[in-house]
């Protein structure tokens, strides 16, 4: 489990192609790894990874085919990452409870400033859109922000200077693809309403 407050932002030194998958090779630079052995968990840019190997500062991570299909930013050597390590449970949760699990790809609709701010919006796949809420928690490129609002599929964010400048959002433009997790309430909630609904159903039958 994440919170969602990046710790660092690192870079993709090297991709291994593997038989069905990648091996990535990543500069994690600030991040703290005094903590961390093989089999932890990392999360790329909202993305559980589990560390392989370490050499200093630098980490590798094996990524499926399957979470490469469904994910974006972790198949370009050069490109940044935001990395959190995993909770522990005496941590402060600062965002709001993440998986890292990505739950579908979004598309920029809009990256501008507004006065110090920056207002982001972003177009849901239609297969998640409905999970997402006005003042709720979504996960984008595994950072914990809050929706301002929702119309359909779009839904804007306001970023505060910190955020930009500590996170990879800072390279956002209309048109890019982000990660995109749902809050994991919003799982639940839907699950009990459909187990009633089948509930009912069966009782009918």
């Amino acid at each position: 489990m994440f919170s969602g407050i990046v710790a660092a932002v690192g870079r993709i030194e090297h991709i291994e192609a593997l038989a069905d998958g990648v091996r990535l090779t990543v500069d994690t630079r600030g991040l703290d790894l005094e903590d961390v052995i093989v089999g932890d968990s990392i999360a790329n840019s909202g993305v559980c990874l589990t560390v392989i190997a370490r050499d200093g500062a630098k980490v590798k991570f094996d990524v499926s085919r399957e979470t490469l299909n469904c994910t974006v930013g972790l198949d370009q050597a050069g490109g940044e990452v935001n990395l959190e390590k995993a909770l522990r449970m005496a941590d402060r949760l600062g965002g709001h409870l993440v998986t890292g699990h990505v739950d579908g790809v979004g598309e920029v609709v809009k990256f501008e400033p507004v006065g110090e701010s920056h207002e982001l919006v972003i177009r849901a796949p239609a297969a998640i859109a409905g999970y997402i809420a006005k003042k709720g928690s979504i996960t984008v490129n595994g950072v914990s922000l809050t929706v301002n609002r929702v119309e359909h599929r779009d839904f804007s964010i306001n970023l505060i200077p910190h955020t930009v400048e500590v996170t990879n959002l800072k390279h956002l433009k209309a048109g890019s693809r982000v990660n995109l997790e749902i809050d994991l309430i919003a799982r639940y909630v839907e699950r009990m309403l459909a187990w009633r609904t089948e509930e009912e159903q069966a009782q009918q039958a």
